[in-house]
Formats: C-alpha cells, structure tokens, sequence
C-alpha cells in the first residue's frame, strides 16, 4: 500500500535541490524506465499498476498522486544519478571527461532553460548520433521530470556533461559552430564531421563569451519573403535543423 511518506519522497525529487541531495531521479511510462533500465541506470524504487520484477504494485489512483503527469503511463521509477556503465562511467555528470575527448561531432547548450527544449534536444541529438552534449552550468537540470519525459528514452542514450562552456571551448582544437544572426547561409556553408555545435539561451542566444570563441558562425536563413514572420526559431528546432544539416553531408 502506498504512504504519504512515499508520495512525500517522490514529489520532493521534482526540486532540484533534493535530486541532488538524494542522487535521485523520476521516470515514468515503460519506454523510459525500460530504456533507463537497458543502459544500466540503477532502479531505487519503482511503482507500477502490473506486476514487474522488482516493483511495488500500486492501483491507478495511486499512481496518479505520485505522477508528474497529467495521464500516468503504468510505471514510475526513482532512479540513481549516474551516467551508466554502458555509456562508460558510473561515477557522476561530471566525472571521467576532460576536453581530450571531443571527437566526432557534440552539442555545447549554453544556457538553454526551458526544460521541453532541453529534453528534446536530447532527444534530437539522439536521433542524429550525437553522443555527447556539453551543458553550461547554468542550463536547465536533465534529471527535471519534465526534461526526463520530453527525452522520451534518449536520456539513456547520450553523454550529457555540465562544465565550464568557456574554457572547455577554449581547450577544444577542432572547429567550433555557433548559429548567429550574423551568421554565413548554412546550406551554402562547408561543414565538418568534427566540432561543437553551439545553441544559446532562448531569448538572449550564445552569451558574449563564447560567441568570442565561435569560429564557424552559421545562420539559418529566413525564407518568408511577405514581411510578417517569426522573430526567431525554437532553439530545439534550430538544433533540429543545423544537425540534419551537418549529418545531409
């Protein structure tokens, strides 16, 4: 039978102070706690409405008071903070990287906030084989609920590392893209296989700093030509479409 103290627990885990007291996360919906569970995240307690290894049975209602969800999807896990082993590293975010390992092509977000946008760009990083993305310390938590969910699975997939953007970049000796308004056409632009990818903060875009030291700068062109149009994209659609780009050629 569930508690209070259970509903309590898990509630408290939606504040990021308490994630990372405890070293704990919520999942919820079988794809993402069974993805989680394949790459060897740690399971500390799960509560599901059928029967599972390992899992507390509860009723739908149950369920419901502990989901962040408005439609709860049968299973929600408390998982343990750690990068799976199957990705390399069990011992935390930001253990067991140093700048020696760019290759291929990472994302860098610095400052993105939203949690949907954050979620998804996972998710779309996913997708187009980016197995790693550098997060400023001032981007919003993966381990949010909200992020967890909108990753729908891929958060079991991809690298995600907070770190000091500026002097990473800075130690970094492969090219560095950042999308600008002052950018040059990026379906006119060469692109590498190698690099990071820079998408900036929502309403601010790449902070000066590391604007400094992008030097591939890109722009997705506008393409409307009556007058009235979008100020800007999404910047998980803009990250959408810059990656399909780099991946076309």
């Amino acid at each position: 039978m569930l508690t209070k103290n259970q509903i309590k627990w898990v509630h408290s885990l939606e504040l990021k102070k308490n994630r990372k007291k405890e070293g704990l996360f919520v999942a919820e919906g079988p794809k993402v706690v069974g993805d989680l569970q394949r790459a060897g995240y740690r399971a500390h307690t799960i509560f599901s409405t059928t029967e599972r290894p390992n899992a507390q049975l509860v009723t739908d209602d149950e369920l419901r008071k502990l989901s962040f969800l408005q439609h709860p999807q049968e299973v929600l896990a408390v998982f343990e903070i750690n990068l799976s082993p199957k990705l390399g590293d069990d011992k935390g975010l930001n253990n067991g990287f140093s700048s020696s390992d760019l290759n291929g092509l990472s994302l860098a977000l610095d400052g993105v906030q939203d949690p949907g946008n954050l979620g998804t760009i996972i998710r779309i990083a996913d997708w187009f084989g980016i197995q790693t993305i550098y997060c400023s310390e001032d981007t919003a938590d993966c381990y949010n609920p909200k992020v967890v969910q909108a990753t729908m699975g891929s958060l079991a997939h991809v690298h995600i590392i907070y770190t000091d953007l500026e002097a990473l970049i800075k130690s970094a000796h492969c090219p560095i893209y950042g999308t600008l308004l002052d950018g040059q056409n990026i379906y006119e632009q060469q692109l590498s296989p190698e690099g990071i990818i820079v998408m900036g903060n929502e309403g601010n875009g790449i902070s000066p700093a590391i604007r400094q030291l992008v030097t591939h700068k890109l722009l997705i062109p506008n393409y409307n030509t009556s007058g009235e149009t979008a100020e800007s994209l999404n910047v998980a659609i803009a990250t959408a479409i810059t990656c399909a780009e780099f991946r076309r050629r």
